[in-house]
């Protein structure tokens, strides 16, 4: 398949600016609208988790079942991975009792496992062969797993220290490192593209925190129902006035 049709028919959007940018979005609402559910409603973690996995598998299944980039549907599959993947993380750490620590190695080996399944059936863990319903179904999983982990890692560092501020910016960092290691040198850009989608996750998470914790603890004591509300205002806003199209990860091509 060349190029051309490799990317007409992938149906996820290419990964530039404005990818990352939404991406932090979602996670923050993730944070943000999992404890609105669980916390402010009282649903409880795992009445929250069962009504955001059922989210994520009714969205999934359009998206992976459509025939085009939907990026509506995309990014509502993004939001659903972030929403279940703050209570269910929240509900290993707190409700299982098996902490942050072993929440955040649980997940690790879980992210671990369903990458290396990928890369064993397919031969590929590259963004850029998201192309049939099978391989569809690996990217969604990771990304379930992956976004359930950076809640763990952003929970684990912001109460061990740093705090949500700290936390942010620790997380901020680390992407920049990820993102000199891109700009800078030949690291595998499909390694890359995981550190930083992972990454992502925890920055959500400290930030969507930050926002809504009580200053006491740190945060800002905003509303989580209205800041959600914003943020996905937000996320709409920029799926409408910055137009996404299919494509691939900068820097590679197809195999």
């Amino acid at each position: 398949m060349g190029v051309t049709s490799q990317i007409r028919s992938s149906k996820v959007p290419a990964v530039t600016l404005i990818f990352w940018v939404i991406k932090i979005a979602a996670t923050t609402l993730g944070e943000t609208g999992g404890d609105a559910l669980s916390m402010t409603l009282n649903f409880g973690y795992a009445l929250s988790t069962i009504i955001f996995f059922g989210f994520f598998l009714v969205t999934a299944t359009a998206q992976i079942r459509a025939r085009s980039f939907h990026p509506f549907l995309y990014w509502a599959v993004i939001v659903a991975t972030t929403t279940a993947g703050t209570t269910m993380a929240d509900f290993a750490d707190r409700s299982l009792g098996v902490g942050y620590v072993g929440g955040s190695f649980i997940l690790f080996v879980l992210v671990m496992l369903s990458l290396a399944a990928w890369w064993f059936t397919e031969g590929s863990v590259s963004v850029n062969n998201i192309t049939s319903p099978r391989v569809e179904t690996f990217y969604w999983v990771t990304i379930l797993f992956s976004n359930t982990l950076g809640t763990a890692l952003g929970d684990f560092l912001a109460d061990s220290g740093p705090g949500y501020e700290g936390g942010a910016l620790i997380f901020a960092g680390a992407l920049l490192v990820v993102w000199a290691v891109y700009a800078f040198t030949g690291v595998s850009r499909t390694l890359l593209f995981w550190a930083a989608f992972i990454l992502t996750r925890p920055l959500g998470a400290t930030v969507g925190d930050m926002l809504t914790k009580p200053q006491a603890d740190g945060g800002l004591d905003l509303s989580r129902i209205s800041s959600s509300a914003i943020i996905a205002v937000v996320i709409i806003a920029l799926i409408i006035l910055v137009p996404q199209k299919a494509g691939s990860h900068p820097g590679e091509q197809p195999g």
